[in-house]
Formats: structure tokens, sequence, C-alpha cells
């Protein structure tokens, strides 16, 4: 089990996009994430008239690693590390490990 998951909000806690908040599109297999709108990068494009693509410099998000962001707590509205138990139905669930919230319902 993952402890950050697509659809989390996180803030990222290092980088130069710190401090910033935003929503994970996608968890990649290298430890790396996508958060919306953070660690944006300009992408060179060549025009393609055969695919109907435009050419020019477009906006791009890219990865950034696993331990520069944390989890969003929002009764806390900081970042909090995240923790795996599992409940007495033996689910494993997601916790923030400063007020022992699950996460997971």
């Amino acid at each position: 089990m993952r402890k950050i998951k697509k659809g989390d909000e996180v803030i990222i806690i290092a980088g130069k996009d710190k401090g910033r908040r935003g929503t994970v599109l996608r968890v990649l297999e290298d430890d790396r994430i996508l958060v919306e709108n953070a660690n944006i990068a300009k992408k060179h494009v060549k025009a393609n008239p055969n695919a109907g693509v435009a050419g020019g410099i477009i906006d791009q998000e890219m990865p950034l690693h696993i331990s520069n962001v944390m989890m969003y707590n929002p009764q806390t509205e900081k970042g909090d590390r995240v923790g795996i138990k599992t409940l007495d139905d033996n689910r494993k669930v997601r916790y923030f490990k400063s007020n022992d919230e699950v996460i997971d319902v």
C-alpha cells in the first residue's frame, strides 16, 4: 500500500515550488509523482500537421520525487506524515500520524 495515491492533496516541501499545494495527478513507478500546477517546465514542441498539433512552447508538469511532498491535513492545515495501520476487520488504512485520523474510509 502506498502512502500517497492519485487524487491526494499534497504540499511541496522542497524545491522551487516549496509551500505550494496541489492534487496528485499520477504516481509513477520510480517513486515520482505528478502534482497539478507544480514543477512547471517549458517544452518546445515541433509542429505536426498530420496529427493536427501546432508547434510552439508549452508548459508541462514534470515529476517530483515522492520525498519532496507531504500529505495535506485539512484539520491542522499543514503537511503531515502518513502511516499505515490495520483495523479490527483486517483492512489496511492510511492515517495521519499527528492526530491518528484515518484518511481512507
